[in-house]
């Protein structure tokens, strides 16, 4: 006897559920980029970008930026230059301690889970192969803001590289418009910054001669 039911289409698992099964399962010591971006497969350059700003986003020692925000400046490239994401030796072999990996992770979850309920395929020319290079090409120059020896720097321009990869995972026009607005703003605020800061320096530089 053929049954007339057919099996349910199996579901995706969300961003989320990859990320809190492989820190749950994970048993070595160090966890690598090359690893990470084959365990969360088709999603693995974004996701990977992802993670890497919310790691930028949280609380770390001094100097994690330019060490985080290395990948992801390459992550960025190669999402602009589009085709399969490759890896070089040097950036596939970087790895963290599994520790930290499983820290973000878990203080990630609670935002993770809140906004993959509001993600939705939105605004389909914003999430397409040609916005997806112009995309690449913003998250770019946002890396290149966080890497610079600003301190609590990298911290605006992780948050607007996070919101642009949550919309680019889900396709959701109306989160990458909003992380490409943030990116500019707060690109637009830290070059301000800059220019105060370097003002006031200069003006004690010259009442000190």
């Amino acid at each position: 006897m053929i049954s007339d039911q057919l099996d349910a289409p199996t579901r995706r698992p969300t961003l989320s559920e990859v990320l809190s099964a492989l820190a749950a399962t994970w048993d070595q010591p160090r966890i690598s980029v090359a690893q990470l971006m084959t365990a969360l497969g088709d999603r693995g350059l974004i996701g990977l970008l992802l993670i890497l700003a919310f790691a930028n986003v949280i609380p770390n020692p001094p100097g994690t930026s330019a060490v985080l925000g290395l990948p992801m400046l390459y992550l960025s490239w190669q999402l602009m230059r589009g085709g399969m994401p490759w890896l070089p030796r040097f950036l596939a072999a970087r790895s963290f301690d599994i520790g930290h990996f499983r820290t973000v992770v878990s203080r990630a979850m609670p935002y993770l889970n809140r906004v993959e309920r509001l993600l939705r395929p939105r605004l389909p020319a914003f999430s397409g192969p040609s916005a997806k290079k112009l995309l690449g090409g913003i998250c770019l120059i946002l890396s290149i803001v966080l890497v610079l020896p600003i301190p609590f720097g990298n911290l605006l321009p992780a948050a607007a590289i996070a919101i642009i990869a949550l919309g680019a995972l889900e396709r959701d026009g109306i989160w990458i418009a909003g992380g490409v607005l943030f990116g500019i703003v707060s690109t637009v605020f830290m070059a301000g910054a800059i220019v105060v800061v370097t003002r006031a320096l200069l003006r004690l530089i010259g009442m000190g001669l």
